[in-house]
């Protein structure tokens, strides 16, 4: 057996391999109205190819907790009861196919409000869908993008509620694992760095301060998350920058922090917040600073960047530089990655072929 599709336990939540989906945004809903946020039949069609496909846990796409929270107007939302009831129908078929339904919950901050990648992703105004985003403080993310709003006190304890009330619905749509989207230039990501936080107040500045917000949205969600099911944090390791930035060192400090208020998981990304840091991209690009948070705390991790074949995943986990591998661009290539590699590894993927694929072998 492989260590990569040994089943995996986090509080009393068994997933059936280290294989996993991380979110990937679809940009896909319909961007206003009674259906603004909800999932369809794309979504269904997009998820199921890759529960089917034998991924142990999927993570749902960056999910926002408002509907100013959404990177686009096209983003998936979990604001309301009628987005609760098109969720459903998703994670019940993962459920019934043996994968772990998972959500990201997110609030976009200074990078809401833009137009879809293939668009160009350009920021947007109400002429098409969109609003004014909303940031710890005012400084646009890139040359060409608006100025947000800086968030009062008042308006950043509102959206450590709206990620309370998010966890909420998310568990009445049957979703196992929530995960806090801290990464990728982001709303958290922002509070957390001195190069997107200028605020002077309790917080930001002083490293206590700038990781306020992301503790307190921690400790809320937790609060309506049940104590039986895992909850994980994404976070972006660093910001790429010489000084002035998130760093290595401030994550596994923070990594033990988050552990000691309930998050079960560390989902170790990179970059984002910084609109044109040098980044240098090469296979498993990522895998060290996850490899050092699991060295140097009690945190569990996953990996992602650029792991892209059997024989590499397989050794990040055996070689106990995470916990599982998150494959992003892979399974949108081939949504039956996780079954080709237990193949390949002579493994049993742990997750059902479904009888209408039996045929295939």
């Amino acid at each position: 057996m492989s260590a990569l599709f040994e089943p995996y336990t986090l509080r009393e939540l068994t997933i059936p391999n280290r294989v996993w989906m991380p979110p990937m945004c679809q940009y896909s809903a319909e961007p206003e109205g009674a259906q603004a946020g909800v999932p369809r039949d794309w979504h269904v069609a997009h998820y199921a190819a890759r529960a089917t496909g034998g991924t142990g846990l999927i993570i749902m796409e960056a999910t926002a907790v408002s509907p100013e929270g959404r990177i686009s107007p096209y983003d998936l939302g979990i604001w309301n009861d009628t987005q609760v009831e098109a969720f459903r129908r998703i994670t019940g078929f993962l459920a019934a196919h043996g994968t772990v339904p998972g959500i990201q919950l997110g609030h976009a901050g200074r990078k809401a409000s833009t137009e879809r990648p293939w668009m160009g992703g350009a920021p947007v105004g109400p002429e098409a869908h969109g609003w004014q985003p909303l940031a710890p403080s005012p400084l646009a993310h890139a040359d060409g993008h608006p100025v947000p709003d800086e968030l009062t006190v008042d308006q950043i304890r509102e959206i450590v509620g709206q990620f309370a009330d998010a966890a909420r619905r998310a568990l009445a749509a049957g979703f196992e694992v929530a995960e806090i989207h801290g990464a990728h230039g982001y709303l958290v990501n922002e509070f957390l760095s001195p190069h997107s936080n200028h605020r002077t107040d309790a917080y930001g500045g002083s490293y206590e301060n700038r990781t306020r917000f992301a503790l307190d949205v921690v400790d809320a969600v937790r609060e309506v998350w049940p104590d039986d099911k895992p909850l994980f944090f994404r976070i972006s390791a660093t910001d790429w920058l010489d000084e002035g930035g998130w760093t290595g060192d401030d994550t596994v400090r923070f990594a033990a922090e988050l552990h000691a208020h309930g998050i079960d998981l560390l989902d170790v990304s990179t970059g984002g917040n910084v609109s044109g840091a040098r980044i240098e991209v090469g296979p498993g690009y990522q895998v060290p600073f996850a490899a050092r948070v699991k060295a140097e705390t009690p945190m569990p991790v996953a990996a992602v960047g650029l792991i892209t074949d059997a024989g590499q995943a397989a050794k990040i986990v055996a070689n106990g530089e995470a916990d599982a591998v998150l494959l992003g661009r892979e399974l949108l290539r081939n949504p039956s990655w996780a079954r080709h590699a237990a193949r390949e590894l002579g493994a049993d993927v742990g997750v059902p072929v479904p009888d209408q694929y039996g045929r295939a072998g």
